[in-house]
């Protein structure tokens, strides 16, 4: 396994923050645009026409959903019960189940090249490595496993003391990844958790299904400001990433959207589109 500083250490690193973004080229800047944009950039780092980056962004109140997610029995329950409650739903292109983000959820994307030498656990690892080293002055404590009943749950949940505050999902497009981290930095944990338990009570009932959802409890989540008994703040984080960034690279550049990647997005997007037309559909009333 490689060690995580030789895939994050580059001689440049593209920074891009999309935290307070509202449009992007004309289009309303929801998470279903997060993941197009993130495709794009995967694309250009892959062909070496970008350098590998770095991209921040946060979206109120929003439920993504993963594509198993998306075949739940009453899955049209549950997208009524999640809109009624304020929440945009989105079914996302990468893995994982349901997650909750909001404006104290901040997101973080690290797109690399080079993963066809890459596994995807070396990936996943250098997320953790990443985040352990932003927060290493203020605890050692961080540990990756899963942690059973929490939503989205995997091997790479990061967790103080048994309680998550952040997962971790990738997307691999030709030669380049996006590797993809919430972090539940501020805010009201229970509250996101419970919003995800109601769902799956609802959109699944008591009915057996081949694949296996989580029984959400809150109490197994947390905030890292509530963890780590600080005044924690998506803009602090923020912070850290950057200046973690410039431990890792001689030159941080903050480019816009090229031609070819805007091509490449409006492509993605039209993709996304498509992908959350049921989502549409159950909303409008349609199904």
């Amino acid at each position: 396994m490689k060690n995580w500083k030789e895939i994050i250490q580059h001689t440049t690193f593209r920074y891009l923050d999309h935290s307070n973004e509202v449009k992007f080229f004309g289009k309303d800047y929801t998470a279903l645009t997060s993941f197009a944009v993130d495709d794009a950039l995967a694309m250009s780092v892959s062909n070496g026409d970008s350098p590998p980056a770095i991209r921040l962004w946060v979206h109120p109140k929003t439920i993504v959903l993963g594509i198993p997610d998306a075949r739940l029995p009453f899955i049209d329950e549950g997208v009524r019960f999640l809109a009624n409650k304020g929440y945009h739903v989105v079914v996302r292109n990468s893995g994982g189940l349901a997650v909750a983000l909001d404006g104290g959820v901040l997101n973080i994307s690290l797109v690399i090249p080079g993963v066809h030498e890459l596994s995807i656990h070396d990936c996943y690892e250098a997320m953790v490595s990443f985040v352990q080293y932003m927060l290493h002055d203020v605890t050692t404590e961080i540990e990756a496993y899963e942690i059973v009943h929490s939503y989205c749950p995997g091997d790479y949940d990061l967790s103080i003391h048994g309680k998550k505050f952040a997962g971790i999902s990738q997307r691999r497009i030709k030669d380049g990844a996006a590797v993809q981290i919430y972090l539940d930095v501020e805010g009201n944990s229970n509250e996101r958790a419970s919003i995800i338990r109601d769902f799956y009570q609802i959109s699944k009932k008591d009915t057996e299904t081949k694949f296996h959802f989580p029984t959400v409890d809150p109490e197994v989540m947390a905030s890292l400001s509530s963890l780590l008994h600080m005044n924690v703040t998506v803009e602090k984080m923020k912070a850290r990433v950057l200046n973690a960034l410039t431990n890792f690279s001689e030159q941080i550049v903050q480019t816009g959207f090229s031609a070819s990647e805007l091509a490449v997005f409006e492509k993605r997007y039209a993709q996304m589109i498509k992908r959350n037309e049921p989502i549409k559909s159950i909303l409008k009333g349609e199904r």
